[in-house]
């Protein structure tokens, strides 16, 4: 143990977490370096080893430190992580944001004034009875209970939705299996809550069967899949792979399944679960961002009895609940026929211009297959970065596949995401050749 580690102090948990945040903040800790194990700080102050657990977890909640399972808990590192629709792009032309197109979002003026005619004060349900009426409709044909056992849940979309889910289920340095490559949120949620993360690869079907196998081999106590527009692959899962994923889980029926159809309305593929009908602790998820708005953050989760109760536990009536302000604005919109109509046609937008895209690098060389989803999935033949690089000298920012992968390794990826849907022709030809020769450049 170094010598600043040893200046840790404190007798309960919030005050080992202060003592270690006066470290980090006074540059005694510095970015990157290893805190000592649970046991070896429990012993250092003489506390209960789960005294200590809980302070590394206050501390990985806030973004002190990132634990990262048995490779120990380290101070966080001060350069900013990748996140979903941000680059410094500065005079290039940003083509990895994972963006909707604002022009075929529904219009939320009319829906607006509608919703704020009422005010909700406290010791109201906490879902607007409209909502769940509709919330009920949408999620049922899609879970294995019926209509009327179905429990509803609300929450500030879907990234806060899995780390409620995954907070209820699982403790600091459990394992939790995730798709690689993954969704950059769900990469963050298993750092922040101090869980050991369990790579499934991903294929054209989505989620494999021998990955998902040796995951549960390892004791994961949850599983996050996405069942449609896997992000970043576009992956949908086909009916074959989804129904022998359920046998697998089968054999696992307390291990928590949350499916997250991010993408839902937008789709272009047939949902397909992994839930089966006797399995025990499960939940689906289903946000509205994709389609009413990136700030409309709402997201409606179906989940068991027992997974609900502890949702709700920490969604309290007047502290935490979802505004109803939003609730009625999301139920304005999801019923206007005007509204369905323009989410409908960015769906196919979104799906035409992938496939025109992957039509064009194909035709150039560089074979290219369109899933589902906001954005493409490019294979490349040489290094991704080298690619990456070669292009900003052509004013494009791309986003290369290191930043989705789970685990360290290397061997840098050759993939790039692309969000193409809302260039022109000209644009996207431009895009298109100029990437096929920075990556023949690269041979």
């Amino acid at each position: 143990m170094g010598t600043d580690a040893a200046l840790i102090t404190g007798g309960t948990a919030a005050e080992i977490a202060d003592s270690v945040r006066g470290l980090v903040e006074r540059g005694r800790l510095a970015p990157g370096e290893v805190l000592p194990p649970v046991r070896a700080l429990a012993e250092q102050l003489g506390v209960n080893r789960n005294t200590a657990v809980a302070a590394y977890r206050a501390l990985a909640r806030s973004g002190v430190v990132v634990s990262q399972g048995r490779a120990g808990t380290r101070v966080a590192r001060r350069a900013r992580v990748p996140q979903e629709g941000f680059a410094p792009a500065g005079s290039l032309r940003d083509v990895g944001t994972g963006n909707p197109d604002p022009a075929l979002i529904p219009d939320l003026g009319p829906a607006l004034a509608a919703a704020a005619g009422r005010h909700v004060l406290y010791g109201e349900p906490t879902i607007d009875r409209d909502l769940l009426a509709w919330a009920r409709g949408w999620m049922a044909p899609d879970v294995p209970v019926d209509e009327d056992e179905l429990h509803i849940t609300l929450t500030s979309g879907a990234v806060d939705a899995v780390e409620r889910l995954l907070a209820q289920a699982l403790m600091r340095d459990d394992t939790v299996a995730l798709e690689d490559p993954c969704f950059l949120a769900s990469i963050h949620l298993a750092q922040l809550g101090g869980y050991r993360a369990v790579p499934v690869p991903v294929d054209a079907e989505g989620m494999t069967v021998e990955g998902l196998r040796h995951a549960l081999d390892q004791g994961v106590r949850a599983v996050v899949c996405t069942p449609r527009a896997q992000n970043p692959t576009g992956a949908s899962l086909s009916a074959r792979r989804a129904e022998a994923l359920r046998a697998v889980m089968a054999e696992h029926p307390y291990v928590l399944v949350v499916q997250d159809d991010y993408f839902s309305y937008l789709s272009r593929q047939p949902f397909h679960s992994i839930i089966g009908p006797d399995h025990e602790r499960w939940a689906l998820v289903r946000s509205v961002s994709k389609f009413a708005g990136p700030d409309m953050c709402l997201a409606v989760t179906a989940c068991d009895a027992d997974t609900a109760a502890r949702l709700e536990l920490r969604l309290s009536p007047g502290t935490t609940w979802v505004s109803h302000l939003l609730q009625r604005i999301t139920h304005s919109v999801m019923t206007d026929e005007d509204a369905l109509a323009r989410i409908d046609r960015a769906g196919t937008h979104y799906a035409e211009r992938n496939a025109a895209f992957a039509a064009q690098l194909t035709e150039r060389g560089l074979p290219t297959q369109a899933g589902d989803g906001m954005s493409l999935w490019v294979e490349l033949p040489v290094a991704a970065r080298e690619v990456a690089e070669r292009l900003t000298r052509r004013g494009w920012l791309v986003r290369t596949g290191d930043d989705f992968r789970l685990m360290e390794t290397d061997e840098p990826s050759r993939h790039m995401r692309l969000t193409v849907h809302d260039l022109a022709d000209g644009q996207a030809e431009s895009l298109a050749t100029d990437i096929v020769e920075a990556a023949r450049a690269g041979d």
